[in-house]
């Protein structure tokens, strides 16, 4: 079924006073039409969120062709894809209990830019999904932390300690970590703050792969992480979304972190993420994203691997770095 509806038919209601926006009055797939791309993209770009109810029709290749219209698909860099494509499995019984505040993939520098996460089956309480707004945590510090944030670097790594982050994780979830999370061990030195490449905005770039902040000793570096990632963490920042069958999510995860509450039990919760190439960050002194390990991210087997810009070098004269 073609979608012929014009983008004034779209309505975006707010459901969070920083973060989160309901649309309505569209049927997504590849064959939406440009101005209905634009609104949708530019209601993300606003809310940094937007939910949409009742998308039944999806299918992994709408999915899929919905989110090439936003760019270009990329696979995860170390998980196998559910159908040997981009389809990212997020399945309770397959390590999908993401129960830590994170941004998608920051463990390589270009992660990706936006993610579309699709509920196929929903539990019959719980699994509940909550965003941070890292754009209004930058925003609402005080000028001496925006300081010190702004001059910041970051080390996120996949190879972290995931039984000391999750000490009820289940004996299968560490061993998923352990031979398929790590399989390629990954370390990227990132700003703390980055400049948004469409928004302009600053905001942060945090979450559970930060290992270190560079140049630090560890418990300063932990206190100082604790103190940004509480913005992000604040009711006041964050949206809290209670799944139904059909729903579908789509996030700017240069801007937001997310978490998956693990409160569904045993029940069944499986979703499917696509997510889209990102662009390598840029500091607010012009620096880019450098990866440190490996010396370039390996080609996956399906599609083009995320972040071959990686040299490090300052920014293009031509990238506008707000004051």
């Amino acid at each position: 079924m073609t979608s012929t509806a014009p983008a004034a038919t779209l309505t975006v209601e707010k459901v969070g006073g920083r973060i989160g926006a309901v649309v309505s009055g569209v049927r997504l797939g590849g064959d939406l039409p440009e101005p209905v791309v634009a609104a949708i993209r530019a209601a993300i770009l606003e809310h940094k969120v937007v939910f949409f109810r009742g998308q039944h029709h999806l299918d992994a290749d709408s999915h899929e062709a919905f989110g090439r219209l936003l760019g270009e698909p990329v696979a995860h860099p170390t998980v196998p894809s559910v159908d040997g494509k981009y389809a990212f499995g997020v399945d309770n019984d397959h390590g999908g209990r993401a129960n830590q505040w994170h941004s998608d993939v920051t463990f390589v520098p270009a992660y990706p830019a936006f993610s579309i996460l699709r509920a196929e089956v929903v539990p019959p309480y719980g699994g509940n999904t909550l965003w941070g707004n890292t754009a209004a945590a930058y925003a609402e510090l005080p000028d001496a932390l925006k300081l010190l944030a702004d001059n910041l670097r970051a080390e996120h790594t996949n190879d972290y300690d995931y039984a000391e982050a999750r000490p009820e994780a289940r004996a299968g979830e560490l061993e998923q970590h352990r031979k398929v999370f790590t399989s390629t061990k990954f370390r990227t030195d990132h700003p703390v703050v980055r400049v948004h490449p469409e928004t302009g905005e600053r905001t942060l770039v945090l979450g559970s792969f930060v290992k270190r902040l560079v140049g630090l000793r560890g418990p300063d570096s932990r206190a100082i992480i604790g103190v940004l990632q509480s913005h992000v963490e604040r009711p006041e920042n964050t949206v809290r979304w209670q799944w139904r069958s059909g729903d579908v999510a789509v996030w700017d995860n240069r801007a937001t972190q997310h978490y998956g509450v693990d409160d569904s039990g045993d029940h069944a919760r499986t979703l499917r993420r696509v997510t889209i190439d990102g662009d390598v960050p840029v500091g607010v002194d012009g620096r880019r994203s450098v990866l440190l390990e490996p010396t370039s991210v390996p080609e996956p087997t399906y599609g083009i691997a995320s972040g071959a810009s990686t040299d490090g070098k300052v920014a293009e004269e031509d990238i506008s770095v707000p004051a």
